[in-house]
């Protein structure tokens, strides 16, 4: 990286191009298209994305493309590569409207896209599910290139922290990039799951509206931790032991 940036974007972008290098890894990519997010801390509206044309693989800390609310570039090292029209009405709708997050990342993955058709939606037939009792769904409205869809997308979100876009697939929003990874890897298991179990054709188990409750409570962040924090030095171990070119 031969670019200067301040100590925190210099981190964000360290942590949000590791946070898209670990995406394949663990199957929720797909192609050059979808987008990880990220405010810069002390801003209320610059935030970084991903090049349009590259592959999670291939983002680096100084190839994150900067941008404003408004979807003016602030910072692009890229002459030939712009952002994906729709990444920056999805995702500057929630940052735009949510200041509390920090990241949001937006799936198009076999499994979540499955459960996005389903009409039952999520359902909680694992632990790793009931910790998404209360998600939200959007319906589709086609390619998100409309930005008058962001009051309706954020309109369905509210203050929940995942949302499954109906026919489509899937969003976290969280306060960190940590928090984000670990909360779209447990909703893509919860996914995987869910169309392991029904295409089995066994009879389903699914627990008490009492236990679904107790259980979703005990993931929420100020009763146990925020979970993501303390996985997330490992999740950047992982990738050193593989690859540290994410930093550049």
């Amino acid at each position: 990286m031969t670019k200067t940036y301040s100590e925190v974007e210099y981190e964000t972008r360290v942590n949000l191009a590791a946070c898209y290098r670990l995406m394949p890894m663990f199957g929720m990519s797909d192609l050059v298209y979808n987008h990880i997010t990220a405010r810069i801390p002390g801003t209320d509206d610059e935030i970084l994305i991903n090049p349009y044309g590259f592959m999670y693989e291939e983002i680096t800390a100084s190839s994150l493309i900067k941008i404003n609310i408004k979807g003016e570039i602030l910072d692009n090292p890229h002459a030939d590569h712009d952002i994906n029209q729709a990444g920056y009405v999805i995702h500057s709708a929630v940052h735009g409207a949510r200041h509390n997050i920090g990241c949001v990342i937006h799936t198009h993955s076999r499994a979540g896209m499955a459960v996005s058709t389903m009409k039952t939606g999520l359902l909680p037939l694992t632990q790793t599910a009931m910790r998404f009792k209360n998600i939200a769904y959007h319906d589709y409205e086609s390619v998100a290139i409309d930005i008058d869809e962001q009051a309706r997308l954020v309109a369905d979100l509210g203050m929940q922290d995942a949302m499954i876009l109906r026919n489509h697939g899937l969003l976290v929003a969280s306060p960190s990039i940590a928090e984000a990874f670990n909360s779209i890897y447990w909703l893509e298991m919860a996914c995987r799951a869910q169309v392991d179990a029904m295409s089995s054709g066994a009879e389903l188990i699914i627990p008490s509206d009492a236990i679904v409750t107790k259980t979703h409570r005990l993931y929420q962040p100020d009763v146990r931790r925020p979970f993501g924090l303390m996985e997330w030095p490992a999740m950047l171990r992982y990738l050193d032991r593989r690859d540290t070119s994410y930093k550049d």
